[in-house]
């Protein structure tokens, strides 16, 4: 048996004291033990080194994985298939953090922290430091999430745990008990769960806009004349659909907003849950928000890609050639350039709206302002840049909804159909702004409920004196 075996990977402390009180003791008194020589172990070693920790961490081949530590951390033998009967009687009383993750999403338990409590039953068992990652840990805090999500049966042991990660620059967030330490392990193993039913959404909508543009402007012109525009489907239908798709998602961030609103009108009260749905929908507002960002800017980098292409060289030139064969020598035409100018100008600020919306949404801007300056930019200013988005389409479409030749297949301009729904999220909204609407709603949420007043209804000639005498009462 090699001669580390004999060295105690978990050193005693003077007096024999095994629960470690966050309260009484320094980080440099501490020792704490490190199983395992990974990425995650290496990346946490030199983290608790650099927050004045005493380090030593236990490795079956220590003479390779000591040169991968810090000369800080001390490097020891630890025996994982004895590990149980090895340090059962030195963990006793002791605080162990379990950092482990699962293969796979489990929606029963037990858990690994849960397990690891079964084993050392005289232990305390901290599940932690699972949802961050070795360069989170390497780069520190300021990089990558700060939240360390925490839960422990033991408060004393949670709370040890917290300072340490304090120290470390982290935010520790209880959790509760070990009961939670399954919802902990299931944190890393999902792949953006609040995102996916806005870019499903986005897709699905980018799929129907896109199709149906493909059967405006390729399908019927070769129907009908014969005529060849399969050369548009990978810019030009593309640049007509990113649109689209943008301002729709945008109306969804309001409108779940809106539902609320005249739910909480409907039942008089604030304090009725809403559907689990529309729980599920306001919370996703931000993802709907940024999914309509990223559509609003690859349209604008579409558009401005559009004079690069042959196709359009070939157009511009082809035209030139028309007109003087007809002998114009002006094409200008007044109305079309105006459209054009203000289709441009509405449609920049709205997308500078928009990137000003983004941008307030990141944690690092959002954490600089208040709640209210908050509000003020996510719903005044956002109902701004659906406006200006709604205002960009109607110049877009101009006359085309009653011009009979725009209907191919019978079918609407594309414009018509995406401006169904931002415009009932403004008449909702304008709604809303009604005195008498608006005064109940703000009422409501002040604490106001419809069910604490009692409502007298009496005839019109008696009304005086019932007024009076309720009065009285």
């Amino acid at each position: 048996m090699p001669d580390d075996m004999a060295r105690p990977l978990i050193r005693e402390r003077a007096g024999g004291s095994r629960h470690l009180e966050a309260s009484m003791l320094e980080p440099s008194t501490l020792v704490i033990g490190i199983l395992g020589t990974g990425d995650f172990s290496r990346s946490l070693a030199r983290r608790l080194v650099a927050s004045g920790y005493q380090v030593v961490v236990g490795s079956r081949t220590p003479a390779r994985s000591v040169a991968l530590f810090p000369e800080e951390a001390e490097v020891t033998y630890a025996a994982t298939l004895t590990l149980t009967f090895t340090l059962a009687p030195a963990l006793a009383g002791k605080t162990l953090v379990d950092v482990s993750n699962g293969l796979q999403i489990k929606q029963e338990g037990p858990s690994n922290a849960q397990q690891l409590a079964d084993l050392f039953p005289e232990s305390y068992v901290v599940k932690g430091f699972n949802t961050i990652s070795a360069w989170t840990l390497q780069a520190g805090p300021r990089d990558g999430s700060r939240q360390v999500f925490l839960c422990s049966d033991d408060q004393n042991a949670k709370s040890l745990v917290m300072q340490l990660c304090r120290r470390m620059g982290f935010i520790p967030v209880d959790m509760g008990l070990l009961s939670s330490s399954l919802e902990i392990e299931n944190l890393p193993l999902y792949l953006f769960p609040s995102w996916r039913t806005p870019i499903i959404c986005a897709l699905a909508l980018f799929v129907f806009f896109y199709l149906y543009n493909s059967v405006r402007d390729v399908l019927h012109p070769y129907m009908t004349s014969n005529k060849n525009n399969l050369y548009k489907l990978p810019i030009e239908i593309v640049n007509v659909t990113f649109p689209c798709v943008a301002l729709v998602m945008l109306a969804l961030v309001y409108l779940p907003g809106l539902i609320a609103a005249f739910l909480q009108l409907w039942w008089g009260t604030k304090y009725n849950r809403f559907p689990n749905w529309l729980d599920h929908w306001l919370i996703q507002r931000k993802q709907f928000g940024l999914c309509s960002f990223l559509c609003a800017v690859l349209h604008a980098i579409y558009s401005l890609c559009l004079p690069m292409r042959k196709s359009a060289r070939f157009q511009l030139i082809n035209k030139a050639f028309e007109q003087v064969q007809l002998g114009r020598p002006d094409s200008w035409v007044e109305e079309e350039v105006w459209r054009m100018e203000l289709y441009l100008s509405v449609g920049i600020m709205a997308l500078g709206l928009l990137s000003l919306l983004a941008v307030t949404s990141l944690p690092s801007v959002a954490n600089t302002v208040n709640w209210r300056e908050f509000t003020f930019v996510q719903s005044t200013l956002g109902y701004c840049a659906l406006s200006m988005a709604t205002l960009h389409t109607l110049i877009f479409g101009w006359n085309r909804a009653f011009l009979s030749a725009q209907y191919h297949f019978y079918m609407p301009p594309t414009f018509l159909l995406v401006l169904i729904l931002p415009l009932a999220v403004l008449l909702g909204r304008l709604a809303l702004f009604l005195p008498c609407v608006g005064h109940r709603l703000r009422q409501i949420r002040r604490g106001w409920e419809k069910s604490r007043h009692i409502r007298f209804i009496l005839p019109d000639d008696d009304c005086r004196n019932g007024l009076e005498n309720v009065s009285n009462v």
